[in-house]
């Protein structure tokens, strides 16, 4: 009866050590593809659809827990053919609005099946204080605390049946008429210290320790530099919700260079007063707006007077939000005018608003605007090898690409400078 006892007990131990490293590396696995979900998300559905609350399409949160996987991954591949073939779901559930729903062909199953297990999760509220706004993932952290906390309460199990064996082995040797030894009363601490004497509960409980420290580590490296949902305070509070969403001011009205430069520049207080010097939003005791006054002292304006002093001008101290590593290349111009048909119609992006959408993210609705999109270099990637470029061969962009390919068969004389090399980025940056 001993020796079954023992051999019951280490075949648990082995069990419950196995079933430990199993729940580890699924809940690194999971939380992987949650965040990868969520990145899917944030650059194909954002744009029409919020989590919990309804929008050009309805909130998504409810709707995918209410269907079954099967059939969520058929609707979000391809909800024209799902609907062409007689469902009724489908074809209900497409009258929500006149919008018709972007199909996304190039998606693989496992990525339709992030974006559905992130929807319904949703997504944890953001932490924003005086500098820096901290975007709290959420999943990551609750898979570690529930392995931890599975591993205390696998511990209290383990002494549980431990004393419950013995309990057993008392009883059949009394049975058996042999004199049990009572053990003498130990102290916690003295107890404590006996288990870490016991060498094969010292390799479990390092293998958990480096498991849990091994996990933490790895979250904090891979988000080192992300900085999603970085949302800084800024000297004016300036609403983009107001401005970009209900006054419907088009992003090129204040970031006109976007469309003709690398960089996007904030736009200078003289785009502002084209509307501000008559748009003064005063209160009920005729006082001006105190953010408006902001704009009028920066400039040294006087309201009452219509003049400007230039002794009292000052710059506007913004804070950046979106901000690429030195060695990392990117042009606006490039991508919001000769890539826009093409990042649209990756990012599903509506004919009715911006292309600035597929990166920067509905800001029409940001009342402080803060980073959208990660803007990693696994992303910007993803991005390219998805993006459909084939219709722009009639671009003036390409079409100088393709004339000096042409040049390239014929073996004709070809230069760098006609395949862009005198374009200043490309040294200097």
């Amino acid at each position: 009866m001993r020796n079954i006892s023992l051999i019951f007990r280490k075949g648990l131990k082995s069990v419950f050590v196995f079933a430990i490293l199993s729940f580890l590396m699924v809940a690194g696995a999971q939380a992987q593809d949650l965040v990868e979900g969520k990145t899917l998300f944030k650059g194909k559905c954002a744009s029409c659809h919020a989590l919990d609350q309804n929008a050009t399409g309805p909130a998504l949160t409810p709707k995918m827990n209410e269907r079954e996987e099967g059939y969520l991954i058929k609707w979000i591949r391809n909800n024209v053919e799902l609907r062409a073939s007689g469902d009724k779901t489908a074809i209900e559930a497409a009258n929500y609005s006149p919008t018709e729903m972007t199909a996304f062909p190039t998606l693989t199953d496992d990525q339709i099946k992030n974006i559905i297990a992130y929807a319904k999760v949703g997504e944890p509220k953001k932490i924003v204080d005086a500098g820096t706004a901290v975007v709290d993932e959420g999943v990551s952290t609750l898979s570690l605390l529930g392995v931890i906390a599975i591993i205390i309460v696998s511990i209290i199990v383990l002494v549980v049946l431990g004393r419950a064996i013995k309990m057993l082995e008392r009883l059949i040797l009394q049975k058996q008429g042999i004199e049990v030894v009572e053990e003498e009363n130990v102290s916690l601490a003295v107890g404590i210290k006996g288990l870490f004497k016991n060498k094969k509960f010292v390799f479990f409980f390092v293998i958990c320790l480096i498991a849990v420290l091994g996990s933490f580590g790895w979250m904090g490296m891979w988000n080192t530099g992300v900085h999603t949902g970085y949302q800084p305070v800024q000297p004016i509070k300036f609403s983009h919700e107001l401005h970009a969403g209900i006054n419907q001011i088009d992003c090129q009205y204040c970031h006109t260079s976007a469309f003709k430069s690398k960089n996007s520049t904030i736009p200078s207080l003289n785009v502002c007063m084209n509307c501000h010097k008559a748009v003064q939003a005063r209160k009920e005791d005729g006082q001006i707006s105190p953010e408006i006054m902001k704009i009028y002292n920066a400039l040294g304006y006087d309201a009452d007077k219509q003049t400007y002093d230039k002794t009292k001008e000052k710059p506007v101290e913004w804070v950046r939000v979106h901000n690429l590593p030195d060695f990392a290349y990117f042009n606006h111009a490039q991508h919001v005018v000769v890539g826009e048909a093409a990042i649209r119609k990756q990012a599903g992006i509506k004919p009715t608003d911006p292309v600035c959408f597929a990166c920067h993210g509905p800001v029409n609705t940001m009342e402080e605007i803060y980073q959208y999109s990660p803007l990693t270099m696994k992303w910007c990637i993803n991005c390219h090898k998805e993006a459909d470029i084939s219709g722009k061969k009639n671009d003036a962009f390409y079409a100088n690409v393709i004339a000096a390919h042409e040049k390239i068969k014929k073996g004709e004389k070809i230069t760098p400078a006609a395949l862009g090399g005198l374009e200043c980025g490309k040294c200097h940056y």
